[in-house]
């Protein structure tokens, strides 16, 4: 009797949540794990036992893939050969760090506190261990682990311990899932410890925030260097964003004629889509880097390698050449003690402005509008407050500070 084949369709497997085995005939199985994770498994019985030979995760194997490996396990068992042991010839596709990466935290989704730690996992994964993301799981070495951790190892040693944790998790479950065989690079005892300076202690206090006041400076010295860094830091000061979202701007969140940044869910913290109202000034920085190539996929502040954002270090070194001690993301609060002190705007549009999060669940179901109206309003006043003053009446922040 011939074998029932081709039960399953490419569509449908993406659509099963039922934990458990669904067949597809011929001894191959989608296995639906209870965490949601999903890989594909051939059964068969050999010397009078059930054998299950693991064929990789759905999102590293296709359909197509999973069958032609079932396929060839049947011919060899037809021909008198086990499977498994046969399984070292068989070319099964190795995930990259990214698919790995996205397949991990789709499976752990539910283990998640909330939607914040839940984005915080895909920030880190996707902005600070970029350079991993296509490279093959079991090509990664510990020299490529610390080209990520070193940039932020000192500067951001919070931020660098979960990437770590976080690279580290990710490479067990590739080894879990016979993707590797090499130790994991990204352990820290016995390892990585003995190869990065002991961090400083974690803190959990404020970053280091410029006062309002010398900003109008601050940025006067600023445009006096033709950096893209210095475009990008000027441009993250006036719209009050984050450092990430600046670097992973495309231009198909920008509307130039509509003065309007629209940061979809996915790369907010707060995982909710977040619209930007444009200042002239912005505009004016936006209009000039498109010049260069705005095609809609292409990152409005572009690095050094083709398709490749700025280095989510290079704010923070051009600070560094400036002899400025503060962090890029204090000039957030620099924005809110200005808005505070110095203006009459109300406190939940200074925070919608910063995206945060306002008041209760309660509170947030009636308030649904991002009083996007009065933000453009409140970013105008803020753009008119850093714009440097005439000439002659400019600080010198350098001579301002030795004279302090």
């Amino acid at each position: 009797m011939a074998l029932a084949l081709n039960k399953l369709s490419a569509r449908g497997v993406t659509a099963i949540t039922k934990p458990g085995r669904h067949g597809d005939g011929g001894g191959l199985y989608l296995v639906v794990d209870k965490s949601g994770a999903k890989r594909w498994v051939f059964l068969y019985r050999r010397d009078g036992t059930l054998r299950e030979m693991g064929l990789g995760g759905l999102k590293a194997v296709t359909l197509a893939r999973a069958r032609e490996l079932a396929s060839e396990a049947r011919a060899n068992l037809q021909a008198g050969v086990d499977p498994i042991a046969a399984k070292n010839t068989v070319p099964v596709a190795v995930p990259t760090f990214g698919e790995e990466a996205d397949d991990f935290i789709d499976a752990m989704g539910p283990q998640f506190r909330n939607a914040k730690h839940l984005d915080q996992w895909k920030m880190t994964l996707k902005v600070y261990a970029e350079p991993l993301r296509s490279k093959r799981v079991d090509e990664i070495s510990t020299v490529d682990v610390l080209e990520v951790l070193k940039p932020i190892w000192l500067t951001k040693p919070e931020t660098a311990a979960r990437l770590r944790g976080r690279i580290e998790r990710v490479l067990d479950a590739a080894k879990a899932k016979g993707h590797r065989s090499e130790p994991n690079p990204a352990l820290w005892r016995g390892h990585l410890a003995n190869l990065l300076p002991k961090r400083k202690k974690l803190s959990r206090g404020h970053h280091a925030a410029m006062p309002y006041e010398d900003v109008p400076a601050f940025i006067a010295d600023l445009r006096e260097r033709e950096a893209m860094a210095a475009r990008a830091l000027e441009f993250t000061i006036l719209t009050a964003a984050r450092t990430g979202e600046t670097f992973g701007a495309t231009w198909r969140e920008i509307d130039l004629k509509a003065a309007l940044w629209t940061i979809p869910a996915a790369r907010m913290k707060a995982g909710r889509e977040h619209r930007v109202p444009l200042t002239p000034r912005a505009v004016e920085i936006l209009t000039e880097l498109a010049n260069l190539g705005a095609e809609p996929d292409a990152y409005v502040f572009p690095g050094q390698k083709e398709g490749r954002p700025l280095s989510i270090m290079a704010m923070d070194m051009i600070l560094r050449r400036m002899k400025v001690d503060v962090t890029v993301h204090g000039f957030r609060s620099s924005f809110r003690d200005w808005s505070g002190n110095e203006t009459a705007f109300p406190r939940d549009v200074a925070e919608a402005a910063l995206a945060h999060v306002v008041g209760d669940q309660t509170e947030r179901a009636y308030r649904r509008s991002d009083a996007l109206e009065k933000r453009r309003k409140l970013m105008a006043a803020w753009a008119n407050f850093c714009e440097p003053k005439k000439s002659g009446n400019v600080v010198d922040m350098k001579r301002a500070k030795q004279a302090s």
